[in-house]
């Protein structure tokens, strides 16, 4: 039978919070900011509010500043057909909009953007991208 004294329960406390606290700091290493499936909504605000709005409508603060408006986001899925276009809206940030007729396109191209952010690698792209496709997709106007 092992009895434990004050000090030999106080050392496994400390013990155990330490490598709690250790797993938490590696865990929070692998979750770099907009790599959780619910960051959606927290990308949209720091990348695309500022043109398109909080409300996704194409009325951000920059909104006025640009020769072309930004386009309203939560119309998407009616302006075609009902279905959302998913591959659409994932080419757009991965590569842009292309515009002939009105020149370049002002909006940021973000897929190379989150591409280089340190520590980046193609797969976390990918989930943010799908994480910002998926907020667009919910907020859908019904």
């Amino acid at each position: 039978m092992v009895i434990l004294t004050f000090r030999g329960i106080m050392m496994l406390a400390v013990l155990l919070s330490v490598v709690t606290l250790g797993a938490a700091a590696q865990e929070q290493k692998a979750h770099l900011p907009g790599s959780n499936p619910a960051s959606g909504a927290r990308l949209y605000r720091q990348y695309c509010a500022v043109c398109h709005g909080a409300d996704l409508k194409g009325h951000g603060p920059m909104a006025m500043e640009l020769k072309t408006p930004p386009p309203d986001l939560t119309t998407l899925a009616q302006r075609h057909g009902g279905t959302f276009p998913e591959f659409y809206v994932e080419d757009v940030l991965r590569n842009g909009v292309k515009i002939p007729a009105h020149g370049d396109s002002e909006m940021p191209v973000w897929g190379p953007l989150f591409a280089s952010i340190r520590g980046t690698d193609p797969a976390l792209v990918s989930i943010r991208i799908a994480n910002l496709i998926a907020y667009i997709k919910s907020s859908q106007a019904k």
